[in-house]
């Protein structure tokens, strides 16, 4: 009988698709191995999340949610050198943003600490773990390499009575940081380096986060992981492509050990997203020498970075849905997110008009002193978005490259004696072009057609270009942050030698606008709100933005070449 899998279907937010891991978990309940699922999503607290733990958290709680198991959030905060409450508040938060929830279960690796420290004098008490002496530059050297098996360490052969002591006098603080570790004992010729007699716990007299001074030894992440998957009742522990080669360690510590359950590690690619770096180090480096200005920095491949940019989670969901799940890892192309984003906001984000190169127009034959309310559709791609009314005056502004005094042939925007329709308005004739004194156009006197408003005539006629606008008396002045990609490599691992990551900084990725003109309605926008700036792209009102002073941040452009190249 074959084995059944599940077939590609979407209920809401449920998506189904069949990949190594359903088919995995589709055969363990089948067999009865397992009668629900559980999973986990375990980051440490040490930096901020990015796209690639989006990935893992879609993955870990989606297929909670479509097996109707459940999904831990487990904080592997064994490293207090490194870590801070700062970081666990926010992977908190962008577990929450992403539209996931691990309801009561809430752990942390600390919470096991006692039991970790018993289960490691277990070890002891079997003659599988010492205590040594050797330094981390003396440790490098007797682990060999890949091709040179290791040395057994000279202080391998110490009694279990005397391990057991040196142990209990770690934990009580009489040694000095790095003077000894507990190891386990495997075997230093085993091909597989993870196997060689690794490290179980350190010496790191570091305050804890939650559990102050306490402990003056701190486990490693190798044993503490396997052992809390085992504690937590996890049944697939799911794990990114270079944790592979650990997994026969994962196993040897739960085969040693009493331990409730043997949960079983799956390995996935993890996400090399183009044009970007996924390495915490390096983007911690980035926000410590203010390379960026913070995690949530919106050139920043991180949750918080993209969040604030205005990218929804609905797009990343979809897009983490797009990419799949693969045993082999590639580069994705960024266009692909992208795509899932304007694919969201089309449909969410509001329409409105900002002019960013304003150029004055003014309308020779409309009343002096008349203000119309002009109604424009919210998003026509919404049936329930609604209408708002636009001021419309005399004097208005229009986009500087919406103008051109010699148009190339095909030319459909403004151009003298050319007829445009401003956008919800009117039909509109260039009658005569303004110029300074180098020659610069300052001003565009147009006449416009009164029965033209909303694009309807007498005698039907159409034309070609359509123009947004702003009107000069109620425009808003308003700042545009204008976001491109933070690299200009998109395979970060073909850094030419001698160069680094930082080499590759786009000095492009940030582009101010300071001249932008927007409709009346920005001035009360508040900051998470997202927009489609007519014919110029998607954008999020900032963090920075007051009613004085609106802030916008790009989200997207409106070109999609993604949706292009797709389709050839």
């Amino acid at each position: 009988m074959e084995t059944p899998i599940n077939t590609p279907e979407k209920d809401g937010e449920k998506t189904a698709v069949s990949n190594f891991i359903r088919f995995m978990i589709d055969r363990d309940l089948e067999s009865g191995k397992h009668s629900s699922i559980v999973t986990r999503f375990p980051p440490e607290p040490n930096g901020y999340l990015h796209i690639g733990h989006a990935k893992s958290i879609c993955l870990n709680f989606g297929l909670a949610r479509d097996y109707q198991g459940r999904c831990h959030l487990r904080f592997d905060d064994t490293n207090p050198v490194k870590e801070d409450v700062e970081y666990v508040d926010s992977i908190m938060d962008d577990v929450h943003w992403l539209g996931f929830d691990w309801q009561e279960h809430l752990y942390y690796a600390s919470d096991y600490f006692d039991q970790l420290y018993e289960y490691a004098e277990n070890l002891i008490l079997q003659g599988k773990a010492f205590v040594c002496d050797l330094s981390i530059e003396e440790l490098r050297t007797y682990r060999g390499t890949l091709t040179v098996p290791g040395k057994n360490s000279p202080y391998r052969q110490r009694s279990i009575e005397e391990n057991l002591d040196l142990f209990r006098r770690m934990k009580a603080g009489e040694f000095a940081d790095g003077s000894r570790s507990l190891r386990a004992k495997i075997d230093m010729n085993s091909p597989n380096l993870n196997l060689r007699d690794p490290v179980i716990y350190r010496i790191k007299k570091t305050h804890h986060h939650r559990t102050g001074s306490d402990w003056q030894i701190y486990p490693m992440y190798d044993y503490t992981h396997c052992i809390s998957d085992a504690i937590e009742g996890i049944t697939h522990s799911i794990c990114t492509l270079e944790f592979e080669a650990h997994r026969p360690l994962y196993d040897w510590f739960l085969d040693q050990l009493p331990v409730p359950c043997h949960p079983q590690q799956i390995e996935f690619a993890r996400l090399n997203l183009a044009y970007t770096v996924m390495s915490k180090r390096m983007l911690l480096e980035l926000v410590n020498t203010k390379l960026v200005n913070g995690w949530d920095d919106p050139r920043m491949p991180t949750i918080a970075g993209m969040r604030r940019r205005g990218y929804t989670p609905e797009a990343i969901r979809e897009f983490a849905d797009r990419i799949g799940v693969a045993k082999a890892g590639s580069l994705v192309d960024d266009d692909l997110l992208m795509f899932c984003v304007r694919e969201d906001l089309n449909k969410k984000a509001l329409r409105r008009m900002a002019v960013l190169n304003p150029l004055k127009l003014t309308i020779t034959n409309y009343p002096e002193g008349k203000i119309e309310d002009i109604e424009a559709d919210n998003n026509s791609e919404v049936e329930d978005a609604g209408k708002r009314l636009v001021k419309f005056s005399k004097d208005l502004f229009i986009e500087r490259e919406d103008f051109s005094e010699n148009p190339p042939k095909g030319w459909f925007r403004l151009s003298p004696g050319k007829e445009v329709r401003l956008k919800h308005a009117y039909y509109i004739t260039c009658d005569e072009v303004i110029k300074d004194g180098s020659g610069e156009v300052t001003e565009l006197k147009c006449s416009y057609d009164p029965a033209s408003r909303g694009g309807w005539t007498e005698d039907a006629r159409k034309v070609k270009g359509t123009l947004h606008w702003v009107s000069a008396l109620h425009a808003v002045p308003v700042e545009l942050r204008l976001y491109d990609r933070l690299f200009t490599l998109a395979d970060m691992s073909e850094i030419e030698e001698g160069k680094s990551y930082k080499d590759y900084l786009n000095p492009d990725s940030l582009k101010m606008n300071h001249t932008c003109l927007a409709e009346e309605a920005l001035r009360d926008t508040k900051p998470g709100e997202r927009f489609q700036f007519l014919r110029i792209g998607y954008f999020c009102t900032d963090l920075d933005s007051s009613k004085e002073k609106p802030v916008f941040n790009r989200i997207a452009t409106l070109k999609d070449s993604w949706a292009k190249l797709s389709k050839k």
